[in-house]
C-alpha cells in the first residue's frame, strides 16, 4: 500500500469533505483524508498506486494549492 501526502490551502472542513467526494469519484478504492489541524493542510491518499502528478492537476485546476510532499 503506498501512501502520497500533499500540502494544501484547503483550511475549510466542509470544503475538504467536499474534495475527498470529488477525489473518491477518481480514486474509488483509495482512502482519501484531509489533516486540517497540520499546518501544512495535509491531504493523505492511500492506495496500491497513486498518480500524484493527477491530484495535483485536479486540485489546481479546481483553483487550490496542491504539492507533494517528498
Amino acid at each position: 500500500m503506498m501512501v502520497e501526502v500533499f500540502k494544501t490551502n484547503i483550511t475549510d472542513l466542509k470544503r475538504a469533505e467536499q474534495l475527498c467526494e470529488t477525489l473518491t469519484k477518481h480514486y474509488p478504492q483509495s482512502r482519501i483524508n484531509f489533516d486540517l489541524e497540520d499546518s501544512d493542510n495535509i491531504l493523505r491518499v492511500e492506495d496500491q498506486a497513486i498518480d500524484v502528478h493527477h491530484i495535483v492537476a485536479l486540485l489546481t485546476n479546481m483553483g487550490y494549492v496542491c504539492a507533494i510532499i517528498e
